[in-house]
């Protein structure tokens, strides 16, 4: 087996890529410290055409150096927007219908291996701080709560892991309901 080369990947110019169709996905980012975990996030939504990133709270925004690093020119292809509030982002997405999944630790949470995807329906996926994870406020605003199984010793993931893992899971879902 040979490695491919970049050149052999077929990948979307910047062009293509904001004119494809996007998976129903939207990530909303609740006070993230980390500018490297932001810009994984970007490269994660851009591997998985996710619609677009709004970045809340004390998260910070593009061109940040330290967010280019792991973005990796993803900041240049994927929608996004910064939005203070947190809370009042979730109020408005819920008011276009979209369906808002806090990924966290919780009381009657849906596992993730159990969360089956609608394919008529728009998902916000919202991450929360390193420290506190997703503000309660959120949590209890939200239409369903995605918890990661987890089997080891620690508590949780890295965010950028956590993302990884679920647009992943779902992602993959959704094309296999198509």
């Amino acid at each position: 087996m040979r490695k491919l080369k970049n050149s052999e990947l077929d990948r979307l110019s910047v062009d293509d890529f904001k004119e494809a169709a996007k998976t129903p996905v939207i990530i909303v980012l609740d006070n993230i410290r980390s500018l490297n975990n932001i810009g994984s996030v970007f490269r994660t939504s851009d591997a998985f055409l996710v619609e677009k990133i709004y970045l809340c709270g004390i998260t910070a925004t593009p061109p940040h150096k330290d967010i280019h690093k792991t973005a990796l020119g993803s900041t240049d292809t994927v929608a996004w927007e910064y939005i203070e509030n947190t809370m009042g982002l979730v109020e408005k997405l819920k008011a276009e219908n979209v369906k808002i999944c806090a990924i966290e630790q919780a009381e009657n949470a849906t596992m993730l291996n159990d969360f089956t995807p609608e394919t008529d329906v728009k998902y916000a996926l919202v991450f929360g701080n390193e420290v506190k994870g997703v503000a309660q406020n959120v949590v209890s605003a939200s239409d369903i709560v995605i918890e990661i199984p987890q089997f080891g010793t620690k508590h949780s993931l890295n965010i950028s892991v956590s993302c990884g893992v679920v647009v992943w899971d779902v992602f993959s879902k959704l094309l296999a309901n198509k």
